[in-house]
């Protein structure tokens, strides 16, 4: 019988830059063609074998819970940690550590306002290749202007509407052994605290990763994002 996978997903978030859709929704839960951003990615966690999904919940949380019930619908068991004071996604991420089964030795955790269609099996297998507490996804930096590129002869050869830039970043998307839980705050940031320390020890592992990635911080990108998933170009990794 194969072991449960548990994932967290942090969805604790105000969402201020979408209000007013956000005044009665937690920014996890804002429509994306139709549908929760949330659902969605319950959706691409289940369909590469997640089991278990504890949503670390924060402002307005029973509106997720409310929605997603005991998960069954989606093909997940839900679970929910609930916090009494703020405690960063640092604090939050180790409360909900204690919803996951003490003999499991890994999990997946995303931050619960993104989307990606990357395959979970690709991280879950450089975190075990390289000895990592923790495995990181990162994505190409994408700039906010467009992109122009000239050759040689100061001539434009093309332009590149919102391009890449040279650059990694964090994309939210990570597996952690459990036994990370006692280096992470007990109210803080994960990335401030624990990560900087994990990478002193080599012990972060990262993903360089070109998969189709989005975040939502704002009624413009919510509305790019619910095109990409409605032409189904977003959330097709199987």
């Amino acid at each position: 019988m194969q072991r449960p996978l548990y994932a967290l997903s942090i969805a604790g978030g105000r969402g201020e830059r979408l209000r007013p859709i956000t005044d009665d929704l937690p920014k996890s839960m804002v429509p994306v063609n139709g549908r929760p951003l949330l659902e969605h990615q319950v959706e691409w966690l289940a369909a590469q074998g997640v089991t278990d999904v504890v949503f670390l919940c924060g402002y307005l949380g029973d509106r997720i819970r409310e929605h997603f019930g005991d998960g069954a619908p989606f093909g997940v068991k839900a679970h929910y940690s609930f916090e009494d004071a703020p405690l960063g996604r640092g604090g939050a991420v180790r409360k909900g550590m204690e919803l996951v089964p003490k003999d499991a030795d890994r999990v997946v955790v995303t931050n619960g306002d993104n989307l990606t269609s990357q395959r979970l099996d690709e991280l879950l297998e450089l975190h075990v290749a390289r000895n990592a507490m923790a495995t990181m996804m990162l994505t190409p930096f994408p700039s906010q202007y467009g992109v122009v590129e000239s050759d040689e002869s100061n001539m434009v050869t093309s332009f590149i509407e919102k391009g890449k830039l040279p650059v990694w970043i964090n994309a939210g998307v990570y597996v952690f052994s459990t036994d990370i839980a006692n280096l992470l705050p007990e109210r803080g940031d994960h990335e401030t605290t624990a990560f900087p320390a994990l990478a002193a020890r080599r012990r972060m592992a990262a993903l360089r990763s070109t998969a189709p990635w989005y975040t939502i911080d704002s009624p413009k990108e919510l509305r790019e994002v619910s095109e990409l998933v409605k032409s189904g170009a977003l959330l097709s990794a199987r």
